[in-house]
C-alpha cells in the first residue's frame, strides 16, 4: 500500500521513486515511467521453484502464503509456471499474518490430511519460523515431506535464529545469487562495525541492503550525468486553497531527465550487474539452498537461459535443463537422501472410492452381487476387477480403496460411461474401475492408467464352409501357371531324352509317329514312375534322375493339398470388406453405449442400418436373424468384448479385417492424481507377470471344440513361385546334357559339314539323315553287329561316315579343282538294310564304310 502511494505520488510530481524493498509483482501492473524497482519482484523465482517441482517429477504442490498483498501477489504466477511443467495447486493455504499457533497448527492438520506432501511458503521469516515449528511438532517435518521457501525467507536468512533453524532440516529454499566479491566482504565488515557503533546491536547486512546502497549509487551517477541544474518545482498551476503539502506539490523541472539518466546507468555494484531495463533489474541468477545443520548448504542455481546447472560459470552447459542430476546432495526432512514422492495416502484420510459400473452384459468384465443399494459399499467380481486387485496388491505401498456400484433405485446403471466418468470430476469417485475404454475426449477432464487389455475395434461376422468339393476340384491344387509350366516340362523333358537315345538305344526308334508317343509317354510315365523303356546313355540318366525328383516332389505336394482340400472344411468368413456391407445395405451391430457407433457413423452406415446389442447372447440373436429379418450380417466392438464372443461362439463367426485404433481398457483417476504413474507402472509389472494369464484363463477359458481360424479364408492352391527353384535345376541339367551331345555329334560330322561344291541346305539334310541312323559305335550295338556280319552282306551303319578326297593337299576339306575340266559327285547313302539310295547315281560297295569320293571325270 504505501509503494502504490509513493508511485502515485511520482506521478503527479514527475519525480522517480526509487524502491529497494517492494517486490510484489502487482506494482508493475501500475506500469509507472517514474518506478524503479531496484530488487527482483516474487514473480521472477517462480520458474525456479517449478523448475526443481519438475526435476523431481512432482505432479502437485500446495502455497502455504500470508494473507496480504505480499503473499498473494505471487500466486497466480506460481500457478502458471507449475501447470507449464504439468503440476497443478490442488489447495490454497493462507496464513492470517497475526495467526496464532492453534491457528497454524489446525490448518495443517488440514494439509495432514490431504495426499499432496510438497509445500511452497511464501512468507517473512517471523510468521514463517512459527509455521515450521508447529510441523516439525505435529510431524509434518518428517520423511515423505518436501518443503520449499521463496526469497522472502531466504532473503533475510539472518533474521531467523538456530532453534527456528532447528525445525528446518531438509527445507529446499531459493534466493538471487550474489557473487561473492573482495569489495561485498569489505563493505559488510565496515557497515557492521558501523552499525554496532552506531545503535550498539550486532547486524549481518542483507539483500535488501546490498540493493538500497547500489540503488543509491545509482541516483548518484544520473544526478552527476545531469550536472549542475535545476531542481525546482513548477507550482503554477498549484491551487492556492490547496488544504495539505502534499496537494501543494509541483511538478519536478528535470524528473524526465533523471529518468532518462536512471535508464542508462550501468555499473558492476555489490549486488552484481546492476541496471534498469523499463525500470526494472535484469533477470537473475538463483541459488539453490538446502538447510541442513545450524546453516545451509549450496546444491545448484538456476537461471533463464540454462535452467538447473551445478555451477554458475556455465561452462561446458548446452541448453536448457530441468535434470535433477544437475543439483548435489540433498538431505531431505527426516534426514533421507531418497527424493520423496511428493504424495502419500494420507492415514487420517478417507479410503479411496471406487466407482464401478453395473452390466446386464459381458458380465466376465464386471460382476456385481444381487440386491445391492445405491451408493452401498459392493464386493464385485470379473476380469477388470480382479486386474485392478492385482495391480493394487503390486503397488509399493498400500492403498485403501473400497468400489461403490454406479446404480439407481431399480439397480440399473445410473446413466451412461461418460456419466461415471463425471462422477470422478465431481469429487463423487476417486477413482473409476471396470470395462472403461481410452478416449480422447474423457481424456480432457480425468487421467487414464496405462491400457491393460488389448486394444482395436474390429469387426466379426458369420462364417461359412468355403470348401470347393465340385468335379473340377482336381485342379485346384495347383494354380494355372504351375500347370502349364509342368506340362512344358513334361514336353521339353521328353524331347531331350529322345534326342539323347534315338541313336543309340532301340526303344527310341522306329517311324516318326512311333518316335513322338514313345517320347511322350516315357515322360508323362514318370509321374506314377512306370516307364519300361531303358535309357542307356549316361546323359539321359541324368536327366531322368533330376527329373523323376522333380516330379516326385511335385506329386506328392499335389497329393497332400488335393486331400487337404477333399478332407478339411475349410471356413471362410460371409464378408470380408466393410464396404461390401455399404453396397449391399446390410445392417451391422455395436455395443450398446459405446463410442463404437462414432467409428460405424464415420464409415457412412446408414443410422436406420445399425443394431444395438448388451450380451453375447443378444449379438447372437441378431446374427441368427439376419440382415433380412431386422438381424445383421456384421458386428463391430472392442477386441476384449469379440474375443469374449467368439470364445462362446468360436464355430459360427470369426474376426476380419480391418482393425480400427483404439486404445483398449484403463483406469480412471481425477486429473492429476499423483497415482496415475504407479498405477500405470504397476499395471506392466502384472501384465508381464504369470498372474495376468491366470486371471485371463480364469474368466475367459479357450474352448477346445473351435476351428482353426488360420485356415479360415486364404486360398491354398500351389504356385509356381513354390517350386520354381526345382524347374530351374531340371532345366538347368536337360539343357546341358542337350548341348553336350550336340556339340560332340556336330564335331563327328565335321567332314559332311565342310564338303565343297554342295548347298548348305544339302549338308545339314545329310547331317540329319546321319543322326536319324544307328550309331553302330555304341556299345549297345556292338554285339549285334558281330552277328549280322556273318549272315549277311550288308552293314548297318548309324551315323559314321568316312569322307576320302583324292588329289587334296588339305586335312578336312578340299578345294575344288582348279582345271575347267567338270566333275562328278559320286556320294553313297546306304540305308539300314544296305540298300542304296536313289537320290543321285552311285555305285553300290561290299566296304563296311560309306565311301564318298570326289573324282575327276576325265580320270575315271
Amino acid at each position: 500500500m504505501q509503494a502504490g502511494f509513493m508511485i502515485n505520488l511520482g506521478n503527479k510530481s514527475q519525480v522517480p521513486i526509487i524502491s529497494f524493498s517492494a517486490t510484489s509483482p502487482l506494482l508493475s501492473s501500475l506500469r509507472s515511467q517514474f518506478f524503479f524497482q531496484a530488487t527482483h519482484n516474487d514473480s521472477s523465482q517462480v520458474k525456479a521453484i517449478s523448475a526443481i517441482v519438475q526435476a523431481f517429477g512432482w505432479r502437485e504442490a500446495v502455497p502455504i502464503y500470508v494473507d496480504n498483498e505480499f503473499g498473494e501477489g505471487i500466486i497466480p504466477y506460481l500457478s502458471d509456471a507449475l501447470e507449464e511443467v504439468n503440476a497443478r495447486i490442488p489447495y490454497r493455504s493462507v496464513i492470517p499474518v497475526s495467526a496464532t499457533n492453534e491457528e497454524i497448527r489446525k490448518e495443517l492438520y488440514n494439509l495432514m490430511a490431504m495426499q499432496c506432501r510438497v509445500f511452497i511458503v511464501h512468507m517473512a521469516p517471523d510468521l514463517g519460523s512459527q509455521v515450521f515449528n508447529m510441523a516439525k511438532e505435529i510431524g509434518m517435518m518428517g520423511e515423505g515431506y518436501v518443503w520449499i521457501i521463496t526469497d522472502g525467507m531466504t532473503n533475510l536468512w539472518s533474521m531467523i535464529n538456530r532453534f527456528d533453524m532447528d525445525s528446518m532440516q531438509g527445507v529446499l529454499g531459493v534466493r538471487i545469487y550474489f557473487p561473492k566479491s573482495k569489495e561485498v566482504n569489505t563493505f559488510k565488515v565496515r557497515w557492521k562495525r558501523k552499525f554496532l557503533q552506531d545503535n550498539m546491536v550486532n547486524a549481518e547486512l542483507d539483500t535488501f541492503g546490498l540493493w538500497a546502497y547500489d540503488a543509491t549509487f545509482a541516483l548518484a551517477m544520473a544526478v552527476e550525468k545531469l550536472g549542475t541544474t535545476n531542481f525546482s518545482f513548477d507550482v503554477s498551476n498549484v491551487s492556492k486553497s490547496a488544504r495539505t503539502h502534499l496537494e501543494s506539490f509541483g511538478v519536478s523541472q528535470v524528473g524526465p531527465k533523471l529518468i532518462h539518466a536512471l535508464s542508462s546507468t550501468r555499473f558492476k555494484g555489490l549486488s552484481g550487474e546492476f541496471g534498469f531495463i523499463n525500470g526494472q533489474l535484469e533477470s537473475p541468477i538463483f541459488q539453490i539452498i538446502n538447510v541442513n545443520g545450524n546453516g545451509e548448504k549450496e546444491i545448484g542455481f538456476w537461471t533463464s537461459k540454462y535452467g538447473l546447472v551445478k555451477k554458475p560459470d556455465f561452462t561446458n552447459v548446452t541448453g536448457y535443463s530441468t535434470s535433477k542430476a544437475n543439483l548435489g546432495t540433498i538431505i531431505w526432512p527426516g534426514d533421507t537422501h531418497s527424493p520423496p514422492k511428493g504424495w502419500e495416502i494420507p492415514t487420517q484420510g478417507k479410503r479411496l472410492k471406487i466407482g464401478v459400473p453395473v452390466k446386464t452384459g459381458f458380465s466376465e468384465f464386471v460382476k456385481l452381487p444381487s440386491n445391492t443399494r445405491p451408493n452401498s459399499k459392493v464386493i464385485p467380481t470379473g476380469y477388470c476387477i480382479d486386474v485392478f486387485n492385482a495391480v493394487m496388491e503390486a503397488m509399493p505401498y498400500a492403498v485403501p480403496f473400497d468400489f461403490y456400484a454406479f446404480e439407481n433405485a431399480e439397480q440399473e446403471m445410473a446413466g451412461t460411461y461418460n456419466d461415471l466418468i463425471d462422477q470422478v470430476v465431481y469429487g463423487n469417485y476417486d477413482a473409476v474401475v471396470g470395462d472403461i475404454s481410452i478416449i480422447v475426449n474423457r481424456s480432457f477432464c480425468i487421467d487414464f492408467t496405462f491400457p491393460f487389455t488389448e486394444s482395436g475395434v474390429v469387426m466379426v461376422v458369420p462364417i461359412k464352409d468355403g470348401s470347393n468339393k465340385n468335379a473340377w476340384v482336381f485342379l485346384k491344387p495347383l494354380t494355372w501357371d504351375l500347370w502349364v509350366t509342368s506340362g512344358g516340362f513334361f514336353v521339353f523333358i521328353g524331347f531331350v531324352i529322345w534326342v539323347l537315345e534315338h541313336r543309340i538305344n532301340e526303344d527310341f526308334r522306329g517311324p516318326p509317329l512311333y518316335h513322338v508317343g514313345t517320347s511322350f509317354w516315357f515322360s508323362l510315365s514318370t509321374v506314377v514312375f512306370a516307364h519300361r523303356e531303358r535309357v542307356v546313355s549316361n546323359p539321359a540318366r541324368f536327366v531322368v534322375f533330376i527329373w523323376c525328383f522333380v516330379v516326385f516332389i511335385l506329386t506328392q505336394s499335389y497329393t497332400a493339398n488335393l486331400a487337404s482340400l477333399l478332407t478339411i472344411q475349410r471356413l471362410q468368413p460371409t464378408v470380408t470388406d466393410v464396404y461390401e456391407l455399404l453396397r449391399r445395405r446390410e445392417n451391422v451391430g455395436y455395443h450398446n453405449g459405446s463410442f463404437v457407433k462414432e467409428i460405424i457413423q464415420g464409415l457412412k452406415f446408414d443410422p436406420s442400418k445399425m443394431r444395438t446389442f448388451d450380451s453375447p447372447e443378444e449379438l447372437d440373436e441378431l446374427f441368427t436373424n439376419g440382415s433380412a429379418n431386422g438381424g445383421i450380417a456384421a458386428a463391430f466392438d472392442e477386441i476384449p468384448y469379440m474375443k469374449l464372443f467368439l470364445e462362446k461362439y468360436c464355430n459360427k463367426y470369426t474376426m476380419v479385417e480391418p482393425t480400427f485404433k483404439s486404445d483398449g481398457f484403463g483406469f480412471v483417476f481425477s486429473k492429476g492424481s499423483p497415482l496415475v504413474a504407479d498405477v500405470s507402472r504397476a499395471i506392466l509389472n502384472v501384465m508381464e507377470s504369470d498372474k495376468m494369464k491366470e486371471i485371463e484363463n480364469k474368466w475367459f477359458p479357450k474352448q477346445t471344440n473351435c476351428p482353426d481360424s488360420s485356415t479360415s479364408v486364404s486360398s491354398n492352391s500351389l504356385s509356381f513361385g513354390s517350386f520354381w527353384g526345382l524347374f530351374l535345376i531340371a532345366g538347368v541339367a536337360a539343357v546341358m546334357a542337350l548341348i553336350i551331345f550336340v556339340v560332340e555329334f556336330l564335331y563327328k560330322q565335321k567332314d559332311v559339314l565342310c564338303i565343297p561344291g554342295i548347298s548348305v541346305w544339302r549338308r545339314i539334310l545329310q547331317v540329319l539323315r546321319n543322326f536319324d541312323s544307328k550309331d553302330l559305335t555304341s556299345h549297345t550295338f556292338r554285339q549285334s553287329d558281330l552277328k549280322e556280319s556273318s549272315h549277311t552282306d550288308s552293314v548297318q551303319i548309324i551315323g559314321a561316315v568316312e569322307v576320302s578326297v583324292e588329289a587334296s593337299p588339305n586335312n578336312n576339306c578340299p578345294p575344288s579343282p582348279s582345271n575347267s575340266d567338270q566333275t562328278s559327285l559320286g556320294i553313297t547313302f546306304v540305308g539300314e538294310q544296305g540298300s542304296p539310295s536313289t537320290e543321285d547315281k552311285i555305285s553300290s560297295t561290299a566296304s563296311p564304310e560309306i565311301e564318298i569320293q570326289l573324282a575327276n571325270t576325265n580320270n575315271s
